[in-house]
């Protein structure tokens, strides 16, 4: 320690550049903070202030970039008309990196009354300058001061004369004389950039000076906030969709209130108009105390709720050091578990009395919304009763589905729902499960809600629960089935004959999950080199030897209509040429409707039949 012209000097007793680093590297995110922490403290100055007089002083902030101060053209001041300090309390608070005990003591603030410690917040200006001077006048009294803090790790502190403190105002002064390499971050454009993002939302007057002595004010109403809106309804509705479309690009889809009252946290949820990936960072606009916190939402919104972005104010809720997160404890917790339920009651709520708007939301949203409700229980109960599903009986909610019957049946494939569709008795409709986590979703039905049983059905199962033809005409169906089977066993496929309704349904083509793969497999050996189609078709030889595989569960069907006028006039058909053909245009006229892709072989056979229909319908000869 040492007196130098009444200028007291000692060691900050910390390595400066360690410092730096420390904060560039680990606490912030980068050098541009500094103006965030200049903002905090004065801030934190003017709040003090305000208490102490009972509100009677309204202070801002004045900011000068660099190049807009006549007198200092090379620097960049930031004042603000806060309580001041004087030289003891500039030793507390400035000598201390991060001391908190004492502010609570000189500033008589309680921890939710300001933003940032003054210490720790002021050294970041050293991302941007080598030397930082803070000068500064008491509401109380005090001579005013002046701190310098230099990178050479020393700082003075000494009481100003009335002369060199001329034209000080109550309040604080920081002067920066920035680096060469960051002299833009003190620049006229970008200081007005960063108080714009980071205190355009506080309840203090700030202002950016520009080179033409003109002023720039940085405020604007928060009008996720309710208290700051306009008053009628009309407008306060349109100006938060406004808001909403500058946040997220687009108008939102909807709106949601967002309040916490135990932490002080409050703001709205925009719905997306598009749907982003699934496990997308959740982002937004965080504020604590209506200064900006950050922009990653991850901590403070649940998993699921990737379909919003937040806009939000706390009060309550404690930063970590860096101030640009949140500390994870108990309030954080009950906080993200409160915004979950509010997001949660809103899709009810639109479910049951918004039906068509939420029709609009889940078309949007339906894939992210099904992956997210796999692994999350709360979210599936919320949603899954209102999701669209496709059924045999047509498109309906799993709500209404279970108000029908409360056991569930679906098939797990597209391809199988297609081919059963059609035959599916209505009061006992399957479920199209073959769609993006679909069947993930139906199988944990009981496990959400009571008295529900779930049964994946095979399309192969539906066969046996349709019904076999009269006693009477079984001879001449057994024989169809026969002649039928000679024609299709080139392609692969057997035949049998059913009686169902609708009866204008000529032919099922049925194909279980393990035929598919066979025709697959072959279409793929019928075109490959030939070592593959070895290789191919061992693995054909392997899985028809497996034990209890028959040759018939890895065969297609065609099951004939017995019901159908033209499949029975099929039967007493002795034209063996014409039967060929009909056979064939029946089994394509099957693979179609059930949507199913036409192998080579497929292509060929209805050519050839499409031909020699034609020919005959003009009367050539065959």
């Amino acid at each position: 320690m040492e007196n130098t012209g009444g200028s007291l000097v000692r060691p900050f007793q910390v390595d400066l550049g360690g410092v730096v680093d420390l904060l560039s590297r680990h606490i912030y995110s980068g050098a541009e903070v500094y103006l965030r922490e200049l903002l905090q403290n004065g801030r934190d100055a003017i709040a003090a202030r305000t208490k102490a007089d009972g509100g009677q002083t309204r202070g801002g902030i004045e900011i000068f970039p660099v190049g807009t101060l006549p007198e200092s053209p090379e620097e960049f001041v930031f004042r603000d008309a806060g309580q001041g300090l004087g030289a003891a309390e500039a030793g507390e608070l400035l000598a201390t990196v991060g001391k908190s005990s004492k502010r609570d003591d000189v500033l008589n603030l309680r921890d939710e009354d300001y933003l940032g410690q003054f210490g720790i917040g002021l050294l970041s200006c050293f991302m941007v300058s080598d030397r930082i001077v803070v000068r500064s006048r008491s509401v109380h009294g005090h001579a005013p001061v002046e701190w310098t803090g230099s990178a050479d790790g020393t700082f003075s502190i000494r009481e100003l004369t009335e002369a060199e403190a001329a034209g000080l105002a109550i309040g604080t002064e920081v002067r920066l004389s920035p680096r060469p390499d960051d002299a833009a971050l003190l620049a006229e454009a970008k200081v007005l950039s960063l108080a714009r993002r980071f205190g355009r939302y506080l309840p203090v007057e700030v202002r950016v000076r520009r080179a033409d002595r003109t002023w720039d004010a940085v405020n604007e109403p928060a009008v996720f906030l309710p208290q700051e809106r306009p008053a009628d309804e009309r407008a306060a509705a349109e100006a938060l969709a406004e808001f909403g479309a500058e946040l997220t690009g687009n108008r939102p889809l909807e709106t949601i209130e967002i309040s916490v009252p135990a932490t002080g946290t409050q703001g709205v949820a925009y719905v997306l108009p598009f749907a982003p990936p699934p496990g997308a960072r959740r982002s937004g606009q965080l504020y604590l105390g209506r200064m900006l916190l950050g922009e990653d939402l991850s901590e403070l919104l649940p998993e699921w709720a990737y379909f919003v972005r937040c806009v939000l104010n706390t009060e309550g809720l404690r930063p970590t050091a860096s101030r640009e997160q949140l500390v994870a404890d108990e309030a954080l917790e009950y906080t993200r578990e409160e915004i979950g339920k509010a997001l949660r009651r809103w899709i009810v709520q639109q479910a049951t009395t918004r039906p068509a708007r939420f029709e609009r939301f889940v078309a949007v949203h339906h894939l992210g919304l099904k992956s997210m409700a796999v692994h999350d229980d709360d979210l599936a109960a919320a949603v899954l009763p209102w999701l669209t599903v496709e059924t045999s009986a047509g498109r309906m909610t799993v709500r209404d589905y279970l108000d029908q019957s409360r056991h569930v049946r679906f098939v797990e494939t597209v391809d199988e729902f297609r081919q059963i569709a059609a035959v599916v008795p209505a009061d006992q409709p399957v479920i199209n499960g073959g769609y993006t986590y679909e069947s993930d979703l139906l199988r944990r039905l009981p496990l959400l809600i009571d008295d529900v049983t779930i049964e994946q059905v095979q399309a192969s199962s539906i066969l046996d629960e349709l019904a076999p033809p009269p006693m009477d005409d079984r001879s001449s169906t057994s024989a169809l089935e026969r002649r039928a089977a000679a024609v299709l066993a080139e392609l692969g496929c057997d035949a049998l004959v059913r009686s169902f309704r609708p009866d204008n349904v000529t032919a099922l083509y049925v194909a279980d999950a393990a035929a598919i793969r066979r025709i697959e497999r072959t279409e793929v050996r019928d075109s490959a080199p030939s070592v593959w189609a070895d290789v191919l078709g061992g693995v054909d030889a392997i899985t028809a030897g497996k034990p209890g595989r028959t040759a018939r569960s890895t065969t297609a069907q065609l099951c004939l209509n017995w019901q159908n006028p033209m499949i029975r006039q099929l039967a007493n058909l002795d034209d063996q040429l014409v039967f060929d053909r009909s056979v064939r245009l029946v089994y394509i006229q099957a693979l179609l409707a059930g949507h199913r892709p036409l192998s080579r072989n497929d292509r060929t056979v209805m050519t050839t039949a499409m031909s020699d229909l034609i020919q005959l319908s003009v009367g050539v000869a065959s």
